[in-house]
């Protein structure tokens, strides 16, 4: 009698249903957000090159409110002359942001027989002004206070008075700047004496050495434009 053999047949390998639906699941919570994970050679998701957007609609409270002095960094001031000084540089601060912005208006728009002249001297004093505005910010933010920096916020904050949206005749710009280098030239003696009494060296260095210099040589540039003198002929 003739023996049958039956052969083991294998079974099936079982399919990793478990880790296809994590990764499946894993998957379309990155699509749905925007973030298209691409597999690696090893069956894992790669790093996604999508930025998170629109994080500012669900943002956390702010690191510093605006107006508030963090000790922060120890540079031997205490709180109170950190406050005052913050509170005095961002007024500098929005004022030359004003009289900056002032400058560059009038090098766009000034007309006459100087306007080479004027154009190329505004411009250069825009400059000057815009380096400022970078000095006096760091200051504030070494000093562990918060710079304004929004125009919103610096129209609010300004003692310059606003000019009009129009075009002026260069003598109307002239007066305009040295109304506002006067302005700021006022207060920077007034808050080098302050902040040399309450010991802020490093401020009162700032204000004389930078601001009050740059401001007291434009005005020197600027008023010798609206002296009335001959031209051709002595009088």
């Amino acid at each position: 009698m003739a023996k049958t053999t039956t052969k083991d047949t294998p079974a099936a390998p079982k399919a990793p249903a478990a880790k296809k639906a994590s990764t499946s699941k894993a998957a379309a919570q990155a699509s749905s957000n925007g973030q298209d994970g691409q597999a690696s050679s090893n069956g894992q998701s790669a790093p996604s090159v999508q930025p998170v957007l629109n994080q500012q609609f669900n943002a956390p409270a702010p690191l510093q409110r605006y107006g508030t002095v963090s000790q922060r960094l120890p540079i031997g001031i205490d709180t109170n002359t950190r406050q005052e000084s913050v509170e005095m540089l961002n007024q500098m601060l929005a004022d030359t942001c004003s009289i900056r912005d002032m400058y560059k208006k009038h090098h766009w728009q000034v007309v006459g027989p100087t306007f080479y002249q004027l154009h190329l001297l505004y411009d250069k004093h825009y400059e000057e002004q815009d380096a400022l505005i970078d000095m006096i910010a760091e200051r504030i933010q070494i000093l562990g206070g918060v710079a304004v920096a929004m125009a919103a916020d610096i129209a609010e904050v300004t003692s310059i008075p606003r000019p009009p949206r129009d075009r002026e005749e260069a003598p109307i710009q002239v007066s305009r700047l040295l109304e506002a280098h006067q302005i700021i030239l006022k207060n920077c003696h007034d808050f080098a004496k302050k902040a040399a009494d309450s010991g802020d060296d490093g401020t009162n260095d700032l204000i004389v050495s930078n601001v009050m210099r740059t401001n007291e040589m434009q005005v020197w540039f600027v008023s010798e434009h609206v002296v009335d003198t001959p031209l051709a002929r002595a009088e």
